[in-house]
């Protein structure tokens, strides 16, 4: 199913269920945050969830846990930021993870890590074993076993190409040097100048890939969705989480 067709899906089904979803609206709508003014910011022009529309619905193995998890587990109970990465990446992926890991050290000092949820997806379950996910997200300051870090991992390359690509819109494309296993690096380009994404140029990158940072509230909502044309530092990051956080108590 792609992510249109799911969006049309979800539209209906919150159309029959009304108020008596798990939704709890804001006086303005299902977000805290105001509208993002920024340019992309309309959502139906995107391919991927973006300001006050649902995260998608799907079921992948963690891992590092030993368990299965669904995105919308932590509806009515967590926050959550999801990002799309691999651990091969030697370009943006460090720094979304790193970004994720911040707010989980954030979270610790500040007593609120169990209202939040870290979910980087990775794209490359051939290369990226349990043990290369630990040392990843160490390596970007997490604590990769606390119940708040799911490092999630498609069970085939196929199922992380459904997931990534038809379930969240995030487009990834693997390139002809995807099989080698040695660490390789990737760069950053401009591909149409309204949209970041991570382009093959020439030093043996596995993957062009989106940049996307979704930061979901509880009820299951997009708050933001940060692609690479407004890529949060983890200051502000942590600063549009604590918004939302306010907004719930």
């Amino acid at each position: 199913m792609d992510r249109r067709s799911y969006l049309r899906g979800t539209v209906a089904v919150g159309s029959i269920l009304g108020a008596g979803c798990l939704s709890t609206f804001r006086d303005s709508g299902p977000t805290v945050l105001d509208k993002p003014e920024w340019r992309r910011a309309e959502s139906e022009a995107l391919s991927f969830p973006a300001f006050d529309q649902q995260l998608p619905e799907v079921t992948l193995p963690s891992p590092l846990h030993d368990r299965e998890v669904t995105t919308t587990e932590f509806n009515s109970e967590r926050h959550v930021l999801v990002t799309f990465v691999f651990t091969r990446c030697m370009g943006p992926c460090p720094v979304l993870t790193s970004n994720l890991a911040q707010v989980q050290v954030d979270a610790a000092e500040n007593g609120y890590e169990h209202e939040i949820a870290l979910l980087p997806i990775t794209f490359d379950p051939q290369f990226d074993t349990a043990e290369r996910l630990r040392t990843f997200s160490a390596d970007r300051g997490a604590d990769p076993v606390a119940d708040n870090w799911q490092f999630l991992r498609p069970p085939s390359f196929d199922r992380a190409i459904d997931v990534v690509n038809g379930i969240f819109g995030v487009g990834v494309k693997k390139t002809e040097t995807y099989d080698q296993k040695s660490r390789e690096g990737h760069s950053d380009t401009q591909t149409d100048g309204d949209q970041q994404s991570t382009e093959h140029d020439g030093s043996n990158a596995p993957f062009v890939h989106i940049v996307l940072t979704l930061l979901v509230n509880r009820d299951g909502y997009v708050e933001r969705a940060y692609d690479g044309s407004n890529t949060p530092t983890p200051a502000a990051l942590i600063d549009d989480l604590e918004t939302v956080r306010n907004g719930f108590n």
